[in-house]
């Protein structure tokens, strides 16, 4: 109806601590374990604001490695947003407990890309009626993952960061038979070649990170040729 509220929609961000050599250690070939730091660093609070821009709904930071960090206290005096630790277990347990009583939009902050309006083209896919939306990634994976209440069929004994993740996913959600939409698929930044990416994208405020740390920072491949996964918080 006209002039009607919209059904709140919330963003659960799950994001590490920028601790040197424990976050994005698959950049530490190019950026070092410093680099790889400042530049998760730059990532979580790039997705905190676009995440609060999108006003679909309450926004939560979920931390892990250390919560306490300054950066997070940062964000939520800068931002409207609820800091909670994330709970034990692999990621599945973590983005399920993540999942509030009401719909919940589910990314970490690998995905430079990800804009206020992908966020909001997810939300109204819940509030239309389906039961789950997915943002593909390139890797296999997905960026985000939306669900109108918690299903945990689609985060129990899978497993994670591989590039079958998305395909997986899909099965279960059909054995589940629930309703979902995939909206257009983005990418994510999780090894070197990704830093090329950046470079010939526009995402000049996360390169002015990675520029100030040397020549090494726009080389390389992926020297342990891992595949991707999506969603990594």
């Amino acid at each position: 109806m006209p002039g009607e509220t919209p059904e709140p929609v919330g963003v659960a961000i799950l994001a590490k601590a920028p601790l040197p050599g424990l976050v994005k250690t698959r950049l530490v070939p190019a950026l070092g374990p410093e680099g790889a730091a400042q530049l998760q660093g730059a990532l979580v609070a790039r997705t905190v604001e676009t995440a609060c821009r999108a006003g679909t709904g309450p926004v939560t930071l979920w931390t892990s490695l250390q919560p306490d960090h300054a950066l997070f206290a940062a964000l939520a005096s800068r931002f409207d947003l609820r800091l909670a630790r994330q709970d034990d277990g692999d990621l599945g347990a973590r983005m399920l407990a993540a999942i509030g009583i009401g719909p919940t939009l589910v990314i970490g902050n690998d995905c430079p890309a990800l804009t206020p309006e992908h966020l909001r083209e997810a939300a109204a896919a819940l509030r239309d009626g389906d039961d789950a939306v997915i943002i593909p990634a390139d890797d296999g994976g997905y960026v985000l993952i939306g669900l109108r209440e918690p299903q945990p069929a689609l985060f129990c004994a899978m497993r994670w960061s591989v590039p079958t993740v998305l395909a997986e996913t899909r099965r279960r959600l059909t054995r589940c038979g629930l309703k979902a939409r995939e909206l257009a698929r983005l990418w994510d930044v999780d090894v070197p070649d990704d830093l090329s990416r950046l470079s010939q994208t526009g995402f000049e405020d996360l390169l002015a990170v990675v520029d100030r740390l040397g020549p090494r920072a726009h080389g390389g491949g992926d020297p342990e040729g891992m595949g991707g996964g999506g969603l990594q918080p």
